[in-house]
């Protein structure tokens, strides 16, 4: 229970002798610590220390007993006080003149005979009879839970306490009506033998009791230092504008939050100079209503009650101006001459000062929404724009040197020699095809006439070449009419498919040539 200033373990008689928290311990942010202010100092005119001291038991339990046999407490002794029947054990947590403020607090009046008193330091023994008791709480709480359940109670038993002897233990539950529980305190008192106490408490009081962890992300506000648990209603979120969610609004007790009343008064400070939200305002155009009201930048939203959606964002002072105008039977024409476009100012670039960075409009309704692309006219364009650069470059092609026919011509080299490693038939398809190619290509460039193959001189002493057989003619003449056959064909049906060889239309041109002549 020390803290890491404090010379417990060192000096077990004087515990808090060289403490410099005044014998606080610093074991996290607990309501029921205290922190000592006047303990060092010396009381006036030999007046007598205050002989009632504080004392805390389990939770936020606190109550307040007379030291009449006069022992040196100090904060953090465990003592063994008096009960209405048996005894307690608990530990000191104030003592001198700190109590006599917190009974006035409290409205205990300390010079009462009647107020309980402290019986003695706690020895080893009452030391281990109550940690044994306080071992077993859990597993009575657990047992006190299907009791109830069996006879179909509606409560929650939420905390067992048991008394520094062990001869009673103490049952706080939470309910929301009155609950008729006569026949569980029998059947406790047989199970566990011990005198039963039944204590209601309130959904902020269990919560306080049994801790917690709250959105914020710290420590429950009930648990470490609220002791007092104001009415919170849900016109404290009206007033602070936030969304009426009882989600978010309610705390882990089930209750709207207490901390909804922390910053209240604030608030409603600052709504003095606000107008009202029920104000309507009255132009030409038509009459505008309140929808939106901004504490912290001073604005407020209006919209036309002809047409709501349309939002205009006004200050507090345009707004009382209008508002007085309205009094004196005067209307402006529109919301929008005092209507404000964007908080942030336009303003220039150092680079370029003759355009203008408008803000981002964070009202408007589209401005997460992209354009759609148009697929279909870019296509039409680009089919449109095809021919054009065709008939480009074949002006360019037309035009070209004869130095780009000769650094072709050494492409296709470097080319065939690359391609030797490649097997032999792979080649020489691929030899022809770039062949073909290059004829046709140099034939459309240049346009050039194709020279018609000269006949060789008739040598008289060379003896007569004889005529083919009827065979050979016959073969010609048939091949001559399936070509004929197949060309009509094509030409009354342009879709079939060509060969996509020229080399090979070539090849063909010149067989059928060769056999016109023949014949």
């Amino acid at each position: 229970m020390s803290c890491n200033n404090c010379t417990y373990n060192n000096n077990p008689n004087n515990p808090y002798s060289d403490c410099t928290n005044n014998g606080i311990h610093s074991f996290g942010s607990v309501k029921l610590s205290v922190f000592d202010w006047l303990s060092n100092t010396q009381l006036p005119g030999g007046q007598e220390y205050f002989d009632c001291v504080e004392v805390r038991f389990k939770n936020s339990r606190k109550e307040y007993f007379r030291n009449t046999n006069k022992l040196p407490l100090q904060i953090g002794d465990v003592v063994a006080t008096a009960a209405p029947s048996g005894h307690d054990v608990g530990v000191v947590s104030l003592t001198g003149e700190l109590v006599r403020l917190q009974m006035k607090k409290r409205r205990i009046a300390w010079e009462n005979a009647d107020l309980p008193i402290v019986y003695r330091k706690a020895n080893q023994h009452d030391i281990d009879v109550w940690q044994e008791s306080r071992a077993k709480e859990v597993e009575v709480q657990k047992r006190s839970r299907e009791l109830a359940i069996a006879l179909g109670l509606e409560m929650k038993i939420s905390d067992v306490e048991f008394q520094g002897d062990g001869s009673k233990a103490t049952f706080y539950y939470t309910a929301e009506g009155r609950v008729d529980f006569r026949q569980l305190i029998k059947d406790m008192a047989k199970a566990f033998s011990v005198r039963i106490e039944m204590r209601q408490i309130g959904f902020r009081q269990e919560a306080a009791r049994l801790g917690g962890v709250g959105s914020c992300g710290r420590e429950l506000c009930c648990a470490t230092w609220l002791t007092d648990f104001r009415s919170v209603s849900t016109s404290a979120a009206r007033y602070q504008q936030l969304s009426l969610n009882p989600q978010k609004l309610a705390g882990q007790c089930g209750k709207l939050k207490c901390c909804l009343n922390f910053e209240l008064d604030t608030y409603l400070d600052a709504l003095q100079d606000f107008p009202k939200t029920d104000t309507k305002i009255h132009t030409e155009r038509g009459t505008a209503s309140c929808q939106k009201v901004d504490i912290f930048k001073r604005l407020m939203w209006f919209t036309y009650d002809e047409n709501p959606m349309t939002w205009y964002k006004l200050s507090v002072d345009s707004v009382k101006e209008i508002i007085a105008l309205n009094k004196n039977n005067e209307r402006i024409e529109e919301l929008e001459e005092y209507a404000i476009v964007s908080d942030l100012p336009s303003h220039r670039s150092s680079a370029n000062s003759d355009m203008e960075l408008l803000p981002v409009e964070e009202d408007s309704i589209t401005r997460f929404d992209t354009p759609k692309r148009r697929k279909n006219k870019r296509k039409k364009s680009n089919k449109e724009a095809q021919p054009k650069e065709m008939q480009a470059k074949e002006v360019k092609n037309a035009n070209a040197e004869p130095k780009d026919e000769q650094k072709a011509e050494n492409k296709s080299e470097s080319n065939n020699k690359n391609n030797k490693k490649q097997p032999k038939n792979v080649n020489k398809a691929a030899e022809l095809k770039r062949t073909g190619e290059e004829v046709l290509k140099a034939n459309k460039e240049l346009k050039l006439p194709i020279e018609q193959p000269t006949q060789p001189p008739i040598n008289t002493n060379q003896p007569p070449k004889k005529n083919p057989a009827p065979e050979a003619n016959t073969n010609s003449k048939k091949l001559q009419q399936k070509q004929k056959i197949a060309n009509t064909k094509r030409q009354q049906n342009p879709n079939v498919r060509r060969n996509l060889d020229p080399f090979a239309n070539k090849v063909n041109k010149t067989k059928s040539s060769n056999n016109d002549k023949q014949e």
